[in-house]
């Protein structure tokens, strides 16, 4: 066995059913034992009394016969040097003198006359260390086996030593741990099947109140309007178990109102930014239009108008991309249906690639597509918006020089599209949220307010796989950052 080895651990109950049964197991068996054990030291320490009590009263008239070798086998009955008439069969007698055993007899059963009996060297010091004290004494005579020895003083100076066997008193006390071991395994055996039924059926609230939580864990809480599962059921409300079902189902309670309320404000939000996006999209497109019509004037204009009216054209155009996008969001988060075609991912890849190559000169493009074309189901305008937006927020987020990698690969478990780039990273106070609505890296942004977005670019990448029934991630650190779109087989929600 290797020493090093730790041992097996008895497996320990997990749940607490068996926790409180295994309790109940172990108590029950330390007081059945502890009953037990008393039990037969009691029984054992009476019969041993029992045996002392016989040995004073038969006195020391067999070792008496024995004295002074008097004692013929017809002498049985008794005769002037002592009474064996009342001795049981088993009966030792030794006589002693000077520390020596001069004699020494066993009482036979049946009409065996031979009364002599042979002891060893280790039998006749045991007995030659027997305290003289009128007390009873047990001892293990290798030629005969345990015995009750009691020794008196004789009338020559010598040592009378009689005894009875505990050989009957042992069989009764092993008798009775025999009974007391079956029957302590009985009841064990009863009571922990009674005690689990009982520990079962006094938990039953307790594991409705569990099954209750465990269907509200497995809700979607955060996509919106949810139907909690019905409350746990009421229990006595003095018992532990009824108050914290009470507890529990007033939570619920909370939480319920807390969801209807947070699904009603999401609603009105989204309404609000689809009808705000809807009617700011006329505005917006009019104020372009008389921006470019005024810079098409004819006659002439005051440098300071042309450049005013440049700048009313350039944010009009980024005001309505702006609110093109709240409201492609507001119709996501309603749950708009996409369009579900087959689209060639490698197609949009190379035109975005290309864009981005026109839009950012000082920026290195690099693409990484398998040989076949890549072909998924889906709406081609919101995943190539995906693929713009990505390369735009590496653009717009990284110095010139920095090289910006598209990676397409197939899986099995559905489409990977990556968008690397070795450029500063994420900022670690915004990465948590990089997803969210109007998230932007403040130390990034451009001097001028054309350069810079809403910072609704991820958001909408975000929002279009979901939709898609994908994924987006995020890995960044200093000098690496890559977003992951995970598209699944078939076709968006």
């Amino acid at each position: 066995m290797n020493p090093l080895r730790r041992p097996r651990r008895l497996p320990r109950p997990r749940t607490l059913r068996a926790r409180l049964t295994a309790g109940l197991l172990v108590l029950l068996a330390v007081s059945c034992a502890a009953v037990g054990g008393a039990a037969v030291l009691e029984l054992d320490g009476f019969l041993t009394g029992r045996l002392d009590q016989q040995l004073q009263q038969t006195g020391p008239s067999f070792p008496q016969s024995l004295e002074h070798g008097t004692y013929k086998p017809s002498d049985r009955d008794g005769d002037e040097h002592g009474d064996t008439r009342r001795q049981a069969a088993g009966t030792f007698g030794a006589r002693l003198l000077d520390g020596r055993v001069t004699n020494a007899a066993l009482i036979p059963s049946g009409t065996d006359p031979d009364l002599t009996v042979g002891l060893g060297a280790r039998d006749r010091s045991v007995l030659a260390a027997l305290p003289v004290d009128g007390r009873g004494h047990t001892a293990r005579l290798a030629s005969i086996g345990a015995y009750r020895l009691l020794a008196w003083p004789g009338r020559d100076g010598d040592v009378l030593v009689t005894g009875l066997p505990l050989e009957p008193v042992r069989a009764t006390v092993h008798r009775l741990e025999l009974v007391a071991a079956a029957v302590l395994g009985l009841a064990l055996a009863v009571a922990g099947v009674a005690g689990a039924l009982w520990v079962r059926w006094s938990l039953r609230p307790l594991s409705r109140v569990a099954d209750t939580a465990t269907r509200v864990s497995e809700l979607p809480l955060a996509s919106g309007e949810v139907a909690l599962p019905s409350r746990a059921p009421a229990a006595d409300p003095r018992s532990e178990v009824g108050r914290m079902a009470t507890a529990f189902n007033r939570m619920l309670g909370h939480v319920e109102d807390a969801l209807t309320r947070r699904h009603a404000s999401e609603e009105r939000l989204r309404t609000f930014a689809a009808d705000a996006s809807h009617e700011l999209r006329t505005p917006v497109a009019s104020v372009r239009g008389h921006a470019e019509l005024a810079l098409l004037h004819p006659g002439p204009v005051p440098p300071e108008v042309t450049h005013a009216l440049e700048r009313i054209a350039a944010e009009s155009s980024r005001m309505g991309e702006m609110v093109d996008d709240l409201l492609l969001l507001a119709r996501l988060d309603a749950g708009r249906p996409l369009e579900s075609l087959p689209v060639d991912l490698t197609r949009l890849a190379l035109d975005a690639v290309t864009d981005a190559r026109a839009a950012g000169p000082g920026h290195h493009w690099t693409l990484d597509l398998p040989e076949e074309p890549v072909t998924v189901t889906g709406d081609a305008h919101r995943l190539h918006q995906v693929l713009a937006n990505l390369l735009a927020n590496a653009r717009l987020h990284t110095p010139a020089g920095t090289k910006v990698t598209v990676i397409l690969e197939t899986t099995g478990g559905g489409t990977l599209l990556r968008v690397h780039d070795d450029g500063p990273g994420i900022p670690p106070d915004i990465r948590p949220g990089v997803f969210e609505r109007f998230t932007r890296a403040e130390h990034r942004r451009r001097a001028d307010a054309s350069g810079g977005g809403a910072g609704l670019g991820l958001s909408i990448v975000a929002a279009v796989a979901e939709a898609h029934g994908g994924t987006v991630t995020s890995e960044s650190r200093p000098g690496s950052t890559t977003f992951t779109v995970r598209l699944r087989p078939g076709a968006p929600a």
